[in-house]
């Protein structure tokens, strides 16, 4: 579906992260919300994010590992309440795997970096993709481009 890491695992055991840390590391090192989101898979309230409405000019990382994922150009106003972008910085960025939970299926995007829980991609975005990264904001850290 995605064309980014093209993983599809059910399964994160299944896929090799370069960054890994224990999980009681990863709460150690992350605040409650951002554990839970990224390495818990859960999400956050729609319209809720700092980043579902920001307009800035940049990059959006990974919050947990730094990675490179979504550049401002590609973010649009998809209506859902989250950030959402049609493309991914570099397919390699971004991985993806099955995701059976709340009785739906859908496709979860991660870090290929270090395995975090992004949120989930879907066939119905715009031009030139049509796909729709919709990515929570607590997964994501700004990185405003610097002028030249």
């Amino acid at each position: 579906m995605a064309r980014s890491g093209e993983t599809m695992s059910e399964d994160k055991k299944d896929i090799d992260f370069s960054v890994e840390r224990t999980e009681e590391e990863w709460r150690e090192l992350l605040g409650e919300e951002t554990y839970q989101i990224t390495r818990q898979c859960g999400t956050e309230p729609p319209f809720s994010g700092k980043y579902y409405n920001h307009k800035g000019d940049g990059v959006y990382a990974c919050v947990v590992c730094g990675a490179p994922l979504f550049d401002s150009a590609t973010k649009y106003e998809s209506g859902s309440g989250w950030p959402s972008f049609y493309d991914a910085i570099d397919a390699q960025r971004v991985t993806t795997r099955l995701d059976r939970s709340h009785g739906m299926i859908r496709t979860e995007i991660l870090c290929a970096r270090c395995g975090s829980h992004l949120g989930h991609v879907f066939p119905d975005g715009p031009e030139p993709t049509g796909m729709r990264f919709c990515v929570n904001s607590a997964s994501l850290r700004f990185e405003p481009r610097e002028e030249s």
